[in-house]
């Protein structure tokens, strides 16, 4: 396995490469990471750490190119969730050894620390969540300040249910930043593939809030709902969250989450989502000669065109383009 030729992810966006271990340890040192390899390993050494920083959270893809050992320091208080591209990584998460491959990853917490054991190249892509970020999510869906740190269950199966989804969105991000050699994503898309994550998260993975989240709150009024939706559709074109909605309409996120799936068959965001895509064919066909599809589409959150071409034929039965064309040829008699 270790003489598999593995094309290095996100070059367009390094963070950092060397072959020097001086160099490695003291730029890692520097990041709040032990790094140790041997002699030996040190002779292969090709550390590439290549990455995107978003508002709440990291996307990197990094390799050593040799056998290697990092551990965290109790400084970092970040979570990360780390995805293994093609060898098996060793991750010892709470005293707990977990061997992880494209099919299993492992979940950190700033309690619990992390070290990773790596007798290949150790290519794996790693999301780094601050705790504040997670905290006011975890916050809104409570609709009460969390009492103790959270944790979350240190393995994670890639191959079924969430987490085979978290995954595709996860590989789905890298080839946009790779096709794009920048960030390709407004601030709402941002916000979508950061609240995607977290609450996949929190509401999905093993945690010691789970329980807490599940249990069904007090039920709403048609007071209440009428205000979290009106917020809603007055911020279509914002970044908003669901720690948003649960502030700006005093009802906990949970409870949100609940009423979505039990009587609308979604969830928050995927209402935001859909209201978005009738925004759109709203503004198409209504839109100025002079206005793109491509125009419209950005203004309301939707930056990869190919898929939003492709879900909106399958919504709407036509393209953006015919619904926009539709538009003109009434103008135009």
């Amino acid at each position: 396995m270790a003489n598999v030729h593995l094309t290095p992810l996100l070059e367009k966006q390094r963070i950092f490469r060397s072959r020097n271990p001086d160099e490695a340890v003291a730029f890692l040192h520097g990041k709040q990471f032990r790094f140790d390899l041997s002699r030996r390993a040190g002779k292969q050494l090709d550390l590439r750490i290549n990455g995107i920083y978003l508002p709440s959270l990291y996307v990197g893809y990094i390799q050593y190119g040799s056998p290697a050992t990092i551990q965290t320091n109790p400084e970092r208080d970040d979570y990360w969730l780390q995805l293994p591209i093609w060898e098996h990584i060793e991750f010892t998460v709470a005293h707990q050894c977990i061997s992880c491959g494209p099919y299993r990853a492992a979940v950190s917490s700033p309690t619990n620390g992390l070290l990773v054991r790596t007798n290949a190249r150790g290519a794996r892509f790693n999301i780094s969540l601050t705790a504040s970020a997670l905290t006011r999510q975890l916050a809104g869906l409570l609709g009460t300040a969390p009492t103790k740190p959270l944790e979350f269950a240190p393995s994670m199966n890639l191959s079924a249910g969430y987490g085979r989804s978290l995954a595709q969105c996860v590989c789905l991000a890298v080839m946009d930043f790779e096709r794009a050699g920048k960030m390709p994503w407004d601030a709402i898309t941002i916000s979508q593939f950061e609240q995607f994550i977290m609450y996949r998260l929190l509401l999905d993975h093993p945690n010691n809030y789970i329980e807490l989240l599940g249990r069904r709150e007090r039920s709403l009024t048609p007071r209440d709902l009428r205000r979290a939706i009106d917020y809603m559709h007055a911020n279509l074109a914002a970044p908003i969250t669901v720690a948003d909605i649960s502030d700006a309409s005093g009802i906990a996120g949970r409870t949100l989450f609940q009423y979505f799936r039990d009587f609308r068959g979604t969830s928050p965001m995927r209402y935001l989502r859909d209201a978005r895509f009738e925004k759109v064919r709203q503004a198409l066909r209504n839109a100025k000669p002079e206005e793109g599809v491509a125009q419209v589409a950005r203004k309301w959150g939707f930056s990869h065109l190919g898929r939003f071409a492709i879900e909106y034929r399958k919504r709407f039965g036509e393209s953006p383009s015919e619904t926009a064309r539709h538009r003109r040829n009434a103008c135009s008699d």
